[in-house]
């Protein structure tokens, strides 16, 4: 067993050190001079969007600085965003990849099938299978840069890009494409996407809040091999010893806030955003906006609420009145609504506090 153990602790240590280069690599690659290209922001947009199939394999690296106050069940989500996570990536297509997130303490893979999704912890000894919904909780593969980049320009408008120059990303040549949003109550400051233009990939992703000088969200590849990856190494089949396990079901949690709120029935615009439609979320919960200006609601049952408003006024820069209890961690709000007449509710998204209060104002029951 200490054999075990010591073999165990010499292999997370050369991965530790490898996380150790592959993290320094960004800064000297970047020192590089690169090639810049006359591709109109359009036209490289369409690129980005088409690349969807495009088979790569490599090493990413996402790093966060949002400090978001979430209960003990939304850890996994907050260090995504807080953190910085290294991820190896295969990728054959948007149903079929690989993502493993590497750290010197160990490593956890997500092998996507068109069935679902397959969660391996080595360390844990576990795999959880997952199935795809229409609302799910952020996991690596959304931070890949190439995913990231392309949800963030789908829904952009032609007259918010614009180019940004080039840099050179994991050894390539990179175009810049920056996206400023027009909507008045978005939070982001700009997008930089930084794209090859060869394939159309998105290399590099930096999120920014509004009047910010460092990113909220950076994520990149530090090496990209643009080659489709073997079938057998994205495949994933259960070791015989694992513990298989079931991950929540996001619907169904989903169709619990209509079982809190049955007779709630949100607005069809809050915070001047208009309302998207997903098949299968209920009337008390609301998704609104478009691209990277998104504000959501859904009720909280009051066991929650007590602990969430308990997280929220531990922050030094949490704003509490007659709405409720509201807090920023760069572009991304996060409010505790509680009116008077009618369930708590949550809201948060890449919208301004004022653009909080507002919508919060605009919920059933809510203060006027």
């Amino acid at each position: 067993m200490a054999a075990r153990g010591r073999g165990a602790s010499a292999r997370w240590a050369a991965v530790g050190l490898l996380v150790a280069v592959l993290v320094a690599l960004p800064s000297v690659v970047a020192a590089l001079p690169a090639d810049d290209a006359d591709a109109p922001a359009a036209e490289l947009r369409a690129a980005v969007l088409a690349s969807e199939d495009v088979g790569f394999s490599g090493y990413a690296v996402s790093a966060g600085g949002l400090a978001l106050p979430v209960s003990e069940r939304l850890t996994d989500v907050a260090d995504l965003f807080s953190d910085r996570t290294l991820m190896r990536v295969w990728w054959r297509g948007p149903a079929e990849h690989r993502v493993d997130v590497v750290s010197g303490a160990g490593e956890t893979g997500v092998h996507r099938d068109p069935g679902g999704t397959w969660t391996w912890d080595f360390e844990a000894g576990t795999a959880t299978r997952g199935t795809p919904a229409s609302l799910a909780l952020p996991a690596p593969p959304d931070l890949l840069p190439a995913a990231l980049g392309r949800r963030l320009l789908s829904e952009a408008a032609d007259d918010e890009l614009s180019r940004a120059g080039a840099r050179r990303v994991a050894g390539r040549d990179a175009l810049g494409l920056r996206l400023v949003p027009a909507d008045a109550a978005s939070s982001v400051g700009r997008v930089d996407v930084w794209v090859d233009p060869a394939s159309g990939l998105p290399l590099q992703v930096e999120v920014f809040a509004e009047d910010a000088d460092l990113a909220a969200l950076d994520t990149r590849f530090l090496d990209l091999d643009l080659a489709v990856p073997p079938a057998d190494v994205v495949a994933f089949t259960p070791p015989p010893e694992a513990t298989l396990l079931t991950a929540p079901d996001t619907e169904g949690l989903i169709a619990q806030a209509e079982e809190r709120a049955p007779d709630v029935r949100l607005p069809r615009e809050l915070a001047g955003l208009p309302r998207r439609s997903f098949e299968g979320v209920p009337d008390a919960v609301g998704v609104y906006g478009r691209g990277v200006t998104l504000l959501a609601a859904a009720p909280v049952p009051g066991r929650l609420a007590g602990g969430l408003r308990e997280a929220l006024t531990a922050s030094p820069d949490a704003v509490t009145d007659e709405l409720g209890t509201r807090v920023a961690a760069g572009p991304l709000g996060l409010m505790l609504v509680t009116p008077p007449d009618g369930p708590a509710y949550v809201l948060t998204g890449t919208v301004t506090l004022d653009a909080l209060a507002d919508a919060a104002r605009r919920l059933p029951g809510a203060a006027s």
